[in-house]
């Protein structure tokens, strides 16, 4: 069920040691149980979010361990949090703005059990499990966003870093001030949006140089 990865290269300062779900059958219980968890973010009453809290903060701790980075959460969570807070102040007044809160906090608690499987979960196990429900082109593009989702919050610190370098203003004390949201676009989210295109059309003709689709029951990457 557990497959330990990370090893020790010489001379190299050692990788921390994590573990990820490489069966289909406990692939397939965790995208359940993700499932599950987020569909209870929207669904279930307020009087019941605090033992939702508590089991999402057993996947943060579990991701975490894993090696999943918890920066990429906060970021949103904050921006949301930030963005509603305003929104709800200037429109409802500061009698409502616990509504905003709470529902920043439902959205951050169905976002976590999907970060805690693309950490937990090999991307080839979960394309495996799809396929049992859905038409192996849509498993293949699911199991390939799982799959890029660390590649894409590395990219997008490197973009973030190189653009602050050149003197952007894109600082979180420069992303206070509206006015420079629009850099924020043009330096870091255009940038990735390029990438992602590239990448996902290096991603198709790798599959379509391998005959993908040209047989009814493709094979998995082994375990």
């Amino acid at each position: 069920m557990w497959a330990r990865r990370g090893v020790r290269a010489p001379g190299v300062r050692r990788v921390k040691r994590h573990f990820a779900v490489n069966d289909t059958r406990w692939c397939a219980l965790a995208i359940l149980l993700a499932l599950g968890l987020s569909s209870c973010a929207f669904l279930l009453p307020q009087s019941w979010l605090h033992y939702l809290s508590l089991a999402n903060l057993l996947l943060l701790i579990q991701g975490r361990y894993l090696g999943g980075r918890l920066r990429g959460l906060l970021v949103i969570f904050i921006s949301q949090l930030a963005i509603t807070s305003l929104l709800y102040l200037l429109l409802h007044g500061l009698e409502r703005l616990p509504e905003g809160i709470i529902a920043v906090c439902r959205i951050l608690m169905a976002m976590i059990p999907g970060w805690w499987l693309s950490v937990a979960c090999s991307p080839q196990r979960i394309g495996e499990v799809l396929s049992f429900c859905l038409p192996h082109k849509w498993a293949f593009v699911l199991a390939a966003c799982f799959g890029i989702l660390p590649y894409l919050g590395q990219e997008t610190r490197e973009i973030y870093q190189m653009q602050v370098m050149r003197g952007a203003n894109i600082r979180l004390k420069s992303l206070w001030r509206p006015k420079h949201w629009r850099e924020l676009i043009y330096c870091v989210l255009y940038p990735l949006l390029i990438q992602l295109l590239k990448l996902s059309k290096q991603m198709a003709t790798a599959a379509r140089l391998r005959q993908f689709g040209r047989h009814p029951k493709p094979t998995h990457w082994p375990y």
